[in-house]
């Protein structure tokens, strides 16, 4: 529990957010991505299942998938999700057979109060172009957009733009689409859109969640 994490401990992850956050590189993509994941989590008790997904583009075509479990040693704490999710995650991409060109991570990127989500936190490690693609907003504001799909309204935290809500179907709640790492948000955005078809979400974060949740269930919650 956050309660029982000494106050200094936490400020101490919060300063190394802070960091990351300096060593995420925003700039245009260095090639069109052919193989694009995702990667998602679900818990259940004290243990957590990341699912990644390789997705080829753009026939958008699964071609391989990746499963991690394990415990969960970082307590839930507002704002340090990636300390908590993060090494599952990054076991789970880890462990697909190709190396993806581009990953779209389930939660924030810049849109993050130090500007360093979990998509910051995979993309810097793994020193790969990376997005979030969030289903709700953790920081930041934005004034209303098309009901159209492809409408989008800047995400503004501290008079600045840290992500763009996304109508990603004509009609449906939006999504929150921010920097990770080595991309621009533009083209973020543009990613986001050219990987949703039917629903919601992009096709391979929807597989990824979908994914983790099922295999969660397969687990006794003291899964050893």
């Amino acid at each position: 529990m956050a309660d029982s994490v000494p106050t200094e401990l936490i400020e101490e992850y919060r300063q190394r957010q802070r960091e990351l956050a300096h060593a995420v590189i925003e700039r245009s993509l260095t090639k069109a991505p052919t193989v694009i994941a995702a990667v998602d989590v679900h818990l259940r008790g004290s243990w957590g299942v990341a699912a990644a997904v390789a997705y080829t583009y753009p026939s958008l075509e699964e071609i391989d998938h990746h499963v991690a479990t394990g415990r969960l040693t970082f307590p839930y704490i507002p704002g340090l999700l990636s300390y908590r999710e993060a090494p599952l995650c990054l076991k789970a991409i880890r462990g697909l057979a190709q190396e993806p060109d581009l990953i779209l991570a389930d939660g924030q990127g810049r849109a993050h109060p130090r500007r360093a989500g979990i998509a910051c936190h995979l993309g810097v490690e793994l020193g790969l172009p990376t997005i979030g693609v969030a289903k709700s907003i953790l920081v930041g504001r934005h004034d209303p957009l098309g009901e159209e799909r492809g409408s989008v309204a800047p995400l503004v935290a501290d008079d600045e733009v840290v992500g763009m809500a996304v109508r990603t179907r004509t009609g449906v709640t939006p999504v929150y689409v921010s920097v990770g790492h080595l991309i621009t948000l533009d083209e973020a955005v543009d990613w986001t859109l050219r990987t949703t078809t039917r629903y919601r979400l992009p096709e391979p974060s929807r597989r990824a969640h979908r994914l983790a949740q099922v295999t969660a269930r397969t687990l006794p919650t003291d899964a050893p």
